[in-house]
C-alpha cells in the first residue's frame, strides 16, 4: 500500500504547487477589489523567463528571480491599464493572457525540447528518512515549501494584521477606505504586483521543477484553474489549500490513467481537471448567499477618487 500511496501523495503536492502559488497571489489581488484574469499569461511569462535564464546561466536561482520579474512586469502593465487608465478589468486581463501566451511562444521558440537545470530536492537530515512522512513531506524543492509558507503568511496577514484590515476595507468599500485616508490605487498596485510575482513563480515551478522542459502553452490552463480556485475557496486561504490539493489530485489522476493505457480517449482524460473545475464552480454558484457573504464587494469595480 505504501509504495502506491507515497508516489500519489508526492505527485499531488507537486501538481498543486503552481496552482497554490498563482491562486494565493490572485487571492490577494481580489481581496483589494481587483479582478485579474491574466494569471495564465503571467504564469507563461514567468515559465519561459525562468527557463531561459536558468538554461543560459546554469543557475536556477537566477531563473526563479527572472520569473518573478517577468510576472511583475506583466502585472504592472495590467495595473497601469486597469487602475490608472481605468480600462475594463475583465477585458484587460484577457488581453494580458493572450499577450503572455504569444510572448512566451515567441521567446521560447528556440528552447523547445532543450533541458535546463532543475530545482534540487531538499534533503532534510533525519526528517527525510522517516517512513511515509519523510518522502511525502520532507523531500521536495524549495518552491513547494515557499508556496505553503506564503499562503500561511497571507492568511495571517489578512486575518490578524492592520494591513489585512486595510486590504479588506479597500476591497469591500474603496470610497470609505479613501475617505479614511487610505491610498486605494497604490494599495491595489502593490497587490497586483504581488499577484504577478506569485504567478511568475508558479510558472517557474512548472518549467524548472514539475516539467523541466519548455513547451508552448506549458501551463495548460492552470492560470484559469487558479482564478477559479479563489472563487471555490470563497476567498478563504484554508479552502484555497484544500482546493489546490483537490485539483492537483485530478491532474495527477488524469495523467496516471493515461499511463495505464486504458481505452479512454486521451483528450477526455486531459480535460478531466477542467471539467472538474466547471462542475465545482457550478455547484458553488448555487449557493449565492455564501458567495455574497465572502466576496469583496468592490471586486472588478473601478475606483476614481472624488474631491
Amino acid at each position: 500500500m505504501q509504495h502506491i500511496l507515497v508516489p500519489f501523495l508526492v505527485s499531488v503536492i507537486a501538481a498543486s504547487t503552481p496552482l497554490l502559488l498563482a491562486a494565493t497571489g490572485e487571492l490577494v489581488v481580489e481581496r483589494v477589489g481587483v479582478l485579474n484574469l491574466g494569471v495564465e499569461g503571467m504564469m507563461l511569462a514567468g515559465a519561459i523567463a525562468g527557463f531561459a535564464v536558468s538554461h543560459d546561466t546554469g543557475i536556477t536561482a537566477l531563473g526563479v528571480g527572472a520569473s518573478i520579474v517577468a510576472g511583475m512586469i506583466l502585472a504592472l502593465l495590467f495595473a497601469v491599464l486597469s487602475l490608472t487608465l481605468q480600462a475594463n478589468q475583465t477585458a484587460t486581463g484577457l488581453a494580458l493572457t493572450i499577450f503572455g501566451r504569444g510572448f512566451s511562444a515567441l521567446v521560447g521558440a528556440g528552447y523547445v525540447g532543450i533541458p535546463a537545470p532543475t530545482l534540487p530536492k531538499l534533503d532534510i537530515p533525519v526528517l527525510s528518512d522517516l517512513p511515509l512522512l519523510g518522502p511525502v513531506v520532507f523531500h521536495h524543492d524549495i518552491l513547494v515549501y515557499a508556496a505553503l509558507a506564503i499562503l500561511a503568511l497571507v492568511a495571517w496577514c489578512i486575518r490578524s494584521t492592520h494591513l489585512g484590515l486595510i486590504m479588506r476595507a479597500v476591497g469591500d468599500s474603496h470610497d470609505a477606505a479613501h475617505a479614511l485616508g487610505y491610498a486605494v490605487v497604490p494599495i491595489r498596485y502593490a497587490a497586483v504586483l504581488f499577484g504577478g510575482a506569485l504567478a511568475g513563480l508558479g510558472g517557474a515551478y512548472m518549467s524548472l521543477a514539475y516539467t523541466p522542459l519548455w513547451a508552448q502553452d506549458l501551463t495548460a490552463g492552470r492560470g484559469w484553474v487558479a482564478v477559479a480556485l479563489v472563487t471555490f475557496s470563497a476567498w478563504r486561504p484554508i479552502w484555497l489549500l484544500i482546493g489546490a490539493w483537490f485539483f492537483g489530485a485530478l491532474m495527477y489522476l488524469s495523467l496516471y490513467v493515461q499511463a495505464l493505457g486504458l481505452p479512454i480517449p486521451t483528450a477526455f482524460l486531459s480535460a478531466v481537471p477542467y471539467i472538474g473545475t466547471i462542475v465545482v464552480l457550478v455547484l458553488i454558484s448555487r449557493d449565492a448567499r455564501r458567495i455574497r457573504l465572502h466576496r469583496p464587494a468592490m471586486l472588478g469595480r473601478p475606483f476614481q477618487a472624488r474631491a
